[in-house]
């Protein structure tokens, strides 16, 4: 039986050229997604390709924080959201209704959808957002119509998945490299050979080795992915003060109790009416300056 990689991010050059590559495959972190909410086949796949996406294209830059991306439109997916942090942990959800099918990304997310990409480079410097209109029959052209408009980068991306893994594959033309047209021509032409079965199935080094045999390619360590949710009782509670107090109590004289669901991960945050005042109580207290001894 063939081992295959699991949840790893692998970035490999080719030497003597201007062209890069990753390559992602998310199982066990895929898996947990999947486990938080019930898709329908062909939203599912959709998401699954967000996810790689998203890996792979946190590989492209330097973060400290995250990268976000959005799709949002009119059409039977309203929204759908990933994220990768710089510490390689991943989430992400998507919204639907009624029938669903494979007609392309168009017909999935309506006219006048548009992807938006959002990268915090943390440290508390400003971020970045860019969007795209979605105007291509599948997500791996959408985002290269993305780098091409908004970023000037010749990049290519193959994106799959089904119930058991997600993957991709992105190759990019560096900016200030010295390569000639041919390099990147013939690494896509290669590139191009990928079945979608392969993506799937194949371990990174074997599917490399497929594409690019005859090829001088360097690939680094991997890097490690895991799915985890960043929701947590302070940002709920911090996400509740700024609600404010009336409102607040205004929920729980309606419901006898305030209840907070991360879409994310399925996780519950549940408050009384004394654990309501406490919160407010605690916000209202000024803070103590530090003994001096």
């Amino acid at each position: 039986m063939v081992t295959r990689d699991s949840d790893c991010l692998h970035r490999f050059v080719f030497e003597h050229t201007d062209v890069r590559g990753e390559l992602v495959h998310l199982d066990a972190s895929w898996q947990a997604v999947l486990e938080r909410q019930a898709y329908p086949p062909a939203v599912r796949n959709l998401l699954g390709e967000a996810l790689a996406a998203a890996a792979l294209l946190s590989a492209t830059i330097k973060i400290d924080g995250y990268l976000q991306l959005q799709l949002q439109g009119d059409g039977p997916v309203g929204l759908l959201l990933v994220e990768v942090t710089a510490q390689g942990t991943l989430r992400g959800l998507a919204h639907w209704k009624g029938e669903v099918d494979d007609a392309g990304l168009e017909r999935q997310v309506g006219t006048g959808a548009r992807l938006t990409i959002t990268i915090d480079p943390g440290e508390g410097r400003d971020r970045y957002q860019g969007l795209v209109a979605v105007e291509q029959a599948s997500l791996a052209a959408t985002l290269e119509d993305y780098f091409r408009r908004s970023e000037q980068l010749d990049t290519r991306l193959w994106l799959a998945a089904d119930e058991g893994r997600a993957g991709g594959m992105l190759l990019q033309r560096l900016p200030a490299g010295q390569g000639e047209d041919e390099d990147w021509n013939r690494d896509v032409f290669l590139g191009d050979t990928l079945t979608r079965e392969e993506l799937l199935q194949l371990p990174a080094r074997d599917l490399l080795r497929r594409l690019f045999h005859e090829e001088d390619v360097r690939v680094f360590e991997p890097q490690p992915l895991s799915f985890r949710c960043s929701c947590s009782k302070e940002r709920t509670e911090d996400m509740l003060r700024g609600l404010g107090y009336d409102e607040v109590r205004a929920i729980l004289n309606e419901q006898g109790r305030v209840g907070v669901n991360c879409e994310f991960c399925r996780q519950e945050y549940a408050y009384d009416a004394v654990d309501i005042e406490r919160l407010f109580a605690a916000a209202d207290q000024p803070e103590v300056p530090p003994t001096r001894h």
